[in-house]
């Protein structure tokens, strides 16, 4: 797979958050954020619905900017790059699949390449190579010639991750990528994610599906409540305490045998009150 980081390069952040706050109005959504994710890993976004995690992946994108502290890209803040110098560094493979032409599968992936490329500039035979070896990484080669919009959801979806790794960058970011496949698109398309990362780069996923999300990703961080509330393994922030405190489920939790995740098995609804505990979390980054 293209795209292998030096050894060097994977023990320095490639995204740094310093007390970065964000939101849309004068009330932030995410408040006082600190933390550096590095290449290598998988770090999976969690929480309850609005707790912030595509709104930290706008910020990353340059989408939106923080109500106040920044976000770095490799050292330099996010606000200083050009729209296309940030593309060569990170690429983000949306929910929504949905394309508005019917392009051929293999035009769609050659937009990839369109960071690297002048106005004027064709596509040279690397351009070419790394088209090529992202179809055949994602399993798409076969629909070359196919339009788009005549493949199923999982398709597609191996089709926008074939485009984000012909963009040849260090950071993937997915949001919320598997919210409306089946279970074995699900496998296949996380499974690609954690070969991305397994590579060298830096996938940052924000996924819904908690027991997923223990199998594939090396680091959790749970947003809720407006900021960071649990960082670290998945075993440490899925817990039955901060899942009753967060998401206000009763829920019995289990590693799996063969020791690839966790079994999460919800029991009951809580109301909002019974789960806000006065505790301290559990899995707390300090």
């Amino acid at each position: 797979m293209t795209g292998t980081l030096s050894t060097q390069a994977l023990d320095a952040p490639m995204i740094t958050l310093r007390e970065l706050s964000a939101g849309y109005g004068a009330a932030p959504i995410l408040a006082d954020l600190s933390l550096d994710l590095r290449a290598g890993s998988m770090i999976g976004l969690i929480g309850p619905n609005g707790a912030g995690k595509t709104t930290l992946l706008k910020l990353l994108m340059g989408l939106m900017r923080p109500l106040s502290g920044e976000a770095l890209v490799q050292v330099r803040p996010v606000a200083a790059y050009r729209r296309a110098a940030l593309a060569r560094r990170m690429t983000l493979v949306p929910q929504d699949t949905q394309i508005g032409f019917a392009f051929a599968v293999e035009d769609i992936v050659a937009m990839g390449r369109n960071p690297h490329l002048g106005r004027f500039r064709v596509p040279g035979a690397h351009d070419l190579e790394m088209v090529r070896r992202a179809m055949a990484e994602t399993g798409v080669t076969r629909f070359a010639r196919r339009l788009i919009d005549t493949l199923s959801g999982g398709e597609r979806q191996r089709v926008i991750i074939a485009r984000a790794i012909a963009q040849e960058t260090p950071i993937v970011l997915l949001d919320e990528v598997t919210a409306n496949l089946d279970l074995c698109h699900q496998l296949e398309v996380l499974g690609l994610a954690q070969k991305l990362a397994r590579d060298g780069r830096l996938v940052v996923a924000a996924i819904h599906d908690l027991a997923m999300a223990s199998r594939f990703c090396d680091r959790l961080l749970l947003l809720a409540e407006g900021g960071l509330r649990a960082d670290g393994t998945p075993d440490s922030v899925l817990t039955e305490g901060n899942l009753r405190r967060y998401f206000h489920v009763e829920a019995r939790i289990d590693r799996l045998r063969d020791g690839s995740g966790l079994s999460i098995e919800p029991l009951a609804p809580l109301p909002a009150a019974a789960g806000d505990g006065s505790s301290q979390p559990e899995g707390v980054s300090q």
